[in-house]
């Protein structure tokens, strides 16, 4: 939760900085095809809370059951053809093909290839449907679904047809079998020990070769020696069986005929992912992922066609069904088998996680999941911390812009009022005189005492400080009744207004040096930011010893976000700044100009009579 919370902070602190420079530019969708309207994440989980694997898998097939429970079939084409599935970068599309989709029924599986699936983590990627176009062709790959070491791949899903080879091989069967409908992965291959199904001999084993076989199966009863799926050719073989529930590997060679230890008898009735893997002289067979028993011996060199099932090879053949056989010229990894049982067994809920669906993204996390979000998520320490300093810079600089912009159009306002007033009463300064101090300050009642909730503007209060000197000047000054004023006073009256003027422009500047540090220190930290971010990134290259553009492009592009920021707090700053100056230094004109029209009525209202 806490890890959330930072990461969405961070995001919209660089966001701030970075929107204005993406308007008029072409749009970055988190949204892999704006097309389509629905998409929902899938998690893959091999840690001790999912599948519990924690030897190494690689890229690995993976079988998605799709129902009810977890996918909108009514939002999807009826065929199914606007799956897609995308990598969790939103960009990267992934090699799927569709075993089954049944709109009718509500049932679907898909085969996704997960490019690098990692023990002990969470893999995610996106699965996205939902596109009204009638138009949107299927995007079927079932031969980028499999490696290139994947050499058979059967799903027996056909209805009276040759089983298909979906590895791109082109090693379809050579006859028909019949269909199991209560197949472990949709339709599978029912067996009655009698009928076999022939595989094309290529590809053919060679002396030693690696290889990896496995396939759901499930008996019926128990039988002595029932061959499941054999490959024998002039006096070599090797066999893959069960002797009454007991499931083993024979090879039969020129030194003789040799059969794998055995684990405990398999459940009859019960499907069982039974798997083996052939190198370096050693067979070990696995069952539902758990290694069940070994074998010291090589792989002989066979060209003649496989068998599935049947009692070609004067054993008894296997009574019972088979699904998913797949074979490989490569060693596959104990986590590699174990994801196949865990992930492709009817209860794989903890594996495979499907989530909720989502509907299209908005501006904001459309921001987060395009190029911001590369930014972002390549962003350093330092990076962050400049680009906070500068977020705060940025609020300080706009609090100061709006407060100050406020202050000085109420001011103006308050300026204009006055000098209406006060040129009523320019030509005869009479509402001065009299005893009553109140009648003087507001012009003889023309000016509100109290301005609750307004800016009292400088030239009232530049007026109230005249005031006070004449008042007090001509009390002393006074000879023979008369008001007068000496040019002395005058002066000292002047010098007065002038210091009130001086206080006067101090307050109107007051906080405008807070926008001059973030015009001159914003891009200046930026510019620094950037340096060490570049920095940072080159270290980390040397340090890889991977020089590529990819290695290099996402620490740069963030080390370069610090001076976005920097100039994104500058600009603003700059064009607020001159304004307010302008604002301020005709204020300040205002000013002059009444003190020196104040001053000139004073002395000629209040001249020295004439000897």
């Amino acid at each position: 939760m806490g890890t959330s919370l930072i990461s969405n902070f961070r995001f919209r602190i660089l966001a701030w900085f970075l929107l204005p420079a993406t308007i008029g530019v072409s749009p970055v969708c988190a949204w892999w095809n704006n097309q389509w309207t629905v998409r929902k994440p899938i998690v893959l989980d091999t840690s001790v809370t999912g599948a519990a694997i924690d030897e190494p898998i690689g890229p690995a097939p993976t079988l998605l059951r799709l129902s009810d429970a977890n996918f909108r079939f009514d939002l999807a084409r009826p065929d199914g053809s606007d799956l897609r599935f995308v990598a969790e970068d939103d960009k990267t599309l992934l090699a799927y093909h569709i075993e089954k989709y049944d709109a009718l029924l509500h049932e679907a599986l898909v085969w996704v290839r997960v490019p690098d699936l990692k023990p002990s983590a969470k893999t995610n990627f996106w699965l996205y449907y939902g596109n009204p176009d009638t138009a949107v062709a299927k995007a079927d790959d079932p031969k980028g679904t499999y490696d290139e070491t994947t050499q058979l791949v059967y799903h027996f899903s056909e209805h009276g047809q040759f089983p298909y080879d979906f590895s791109g091989h082109s090693n379809t069967a050579q006859n028909a079998g019949a269909p199991d409908d209560a197949g472990m992965i949709g339709t599978g291959l029912l067996l009655d020990g009698k009928t076999a199904v022939t595989v094309p001999p290529e590809p053919a084993w060679a002396e030693g070769a690696t290889v990896t076989w496995s396939a759901w199966i499930k008996f019926v009863a128990l039988q002595p020696n029932a061959v499941i799926f054999g490959r024998r050719a002039s006096g070599k073989a090797v066999f893959v069986a069960v002797d009454n529930g007991v499931a083993f590997v024979q090879v039969a060679s020129a030194g003789g005929t040799l059969r794998s230890t055995g684990g405990a008898p398999l459940p009859a009735g019960k499907w069982v992912h039974l798997a083996f893997v052939a190198t370096g002289g050693k067979f070990t067979l696995y069952a539902d992922g758990a290694p069940y028993g070994t074998l010291s011996a090589s792989l002989p060199a066979l060209d003649a066609s496989p068998i599935i099932g049947g009692n070609s090879y004067g054993s008894a053949g296997f009574v019972g069904s088979i699904d998913e056989l797949e074979m490989s010229a490569v060693a596959r990894s104990a986590g590699f088998i174990k994801w196949a049982a865990v992930s492709q067994g009817p209860d794989n809920t903890k594996a495979i996680n499907v989530g909720p669906d989502g509907q299209r993204s908005n501006w904001l996390s459309a921001l987060k999941g395009g190029y911001v979000g590369i930014i972002i998520g390549s962003l350093t320490v330092d990076g962050w911390v400049v680009i906070g300093i500068l977020a705060i810079m940025s609020a300080v600089s706009w609090t100061v812009m709006i407060k100050k912009a406020v202050y000085l159009n109420s001011v103006s306002r308050g300026n204009t009022e006055f000098l209406q007033h006060w040129r009523q009463i320019a030509g005869d300064l009479s509402v001065l005189e009299g005893d009553d101090n109140d009648h003087a300050r507001t012009m003889g009642g023309r000016l509100a005492v109290s301005r609750k909730g307004k800016a009292v503007p400088p030239l009232y209060r530049i007026y109230h400080l005249g005031i006070e000197e004449i008042r007090m000047r001509v009390a002393s000054d006074s000879q023979g009744g008369s008001n007068a004023l000496s040019a002395r006073s005058i002066q000292a009256i002047r010098a007065v207004l002038d210091g009130g003027m001086v206080r006067e422009t101090q307050r109107l500047n007051s906080q405008m040096v807070l926008l001059t540090i973030a015009i001159s220190g914003g891009p200046f930290l930026g510019l620094l930011g950037t340096v060490i971010g570049v920095m940072i990134t080159f270290a980390a290259v040397a340090a890889a010893g991977d020089v590529n553009v990819n290695a290099i492009a996402p620490g740069i592009a963030a080390a370069l976000a610090a001076t976005v920021a920097g100039l994104a707090v500058a600009i603003p700053s700059l064009f607020g700044y001159n304004y307010l100056l302008t604002q301020v230094k005709s204020m300040t004109s205002d000013m002059h100009v009444f003190i020196d029209e104040f001053v000139t009525r004073l002395a000629e209202f209040y001249s020295e009579p004439v000897a």
